[in-house]
């Protein structure tokens, strides 16, 4: 059985009592505990312990989000997160420690005092994305009662050039705090299908547009309708999610599109025998 002493230690069974930090209060007294230690020689403590959903009082707003790399989401509401770049930051010093592992003997403490520093490094760097990610997420679903994103291959994504841009984005993680955060505070949550063309499509005629290079982030439809890249895709995708969730009515397929004339003519060699 796990106890706790006031003066900021933890008591485990069989090793006795652990001084510890504290990252928060524990809601409720724990069941079960984990001791970990990670890469850069650090111990966690990871406790088990049963919550109640604490929901949040409900609100009229609801917000597309689209994911990408100079901004790291845009909001269908036309606000910009600009992309932080942890790791892009640290390469300069996560590249010198690297050296520094490379000139050391395999197998010498030296070599296994540099694997440390250079785990700490990416650790300092993970953590940092993660408190920045958690902030942002919690801020948008207090803000907003339904929340759509589009589901990403992140996977895909990885094997291609863009795999360090990808890799430092952390899209899955925080579409994973997003969709837990949704459900403990009572909120709405929901991916839209990865193949929808939220870039193409217009937002305010529902029309799909021919296909553009990454370099264009504005484009203006023939009906008139300027639109900046990314607002009208989250846009789009706000809609999309809308309607898969409860049916009022937005245009989640592409629209019905007329034949050219060459493709609907009947081809008389190929009519069948006797028409």
């Amino acid at each position: 059985m796990t106890s706790f002493a006031d003066n900021g230690r933890l008591r485990l069974p069989k090793i006795g009592d652990l001084e510890v930090r504290w990252s928060r209060e524990l809601p409720a007294a724990p069941t079960s505990v984990t001791v970990v230690r990670d890469a850069a020689g650090r111990h966690f403590a990871s406790f088990v312990v049963q919550t109640a959903d604490q929901p949040l009082p409900e609100l009229d707003s609801e917000v597309g989000i689209d994911l990408g790399l100079t901004h790291f989401a845009v909001m269908s509401d036309g606000t910009k997160v600009t992309a932080p770049k942890f790791l892009r930051r640290a390469a300069r010093k996560l590249r010198r420690l690297q050296q520094g592992l490379f000139r050391k003997q395999r197998g010498s403490n030296n070599r296994k005092k540099a694997v440390r520093k250079v785990a700490r490094a990416h650790a300092k760097v993970a953590d940092t994305r993660r408190d920045w990610q958690h902030k942002l997420s919690t801020q948008i679903i207090r803000d907003n009662q339904a929340v759509f994103v589009e589901d990403l291959c992140v996977a895909g994504l990885a094997r291609t050039r863009l795999a360090k841009s990808v890799h430092d984005a952390g899209w899955s993680q925080f579409v994973a705090m997003l969709e837990y955060k949704a459900a403990r505070y009572g909120r709405t949550f929901a991916r839209v299908d990865r193949f929808f063309p939220s870039t193409r499509m217009c937002s305010d005629c529902g029309r799909i547009n021919d296909k553009m290079a990454l370099n264009v982030r504005t484009w203006g439809c023939p009906c008139g309708s300027l639109h900046d890249r990314d607002v009208n895709a989250a846009r789009i995708i706000r809609a999309a999610g809308r309607a898969d969730l409860n049916d009022r009515g937005a245009q989640v397929r592409p629209a019905p599109v007329p034949a050219p004339r060459r493709e609907a003519v009947t081809r008389r060699e190929l009519a069948p025998s006797g028409a």
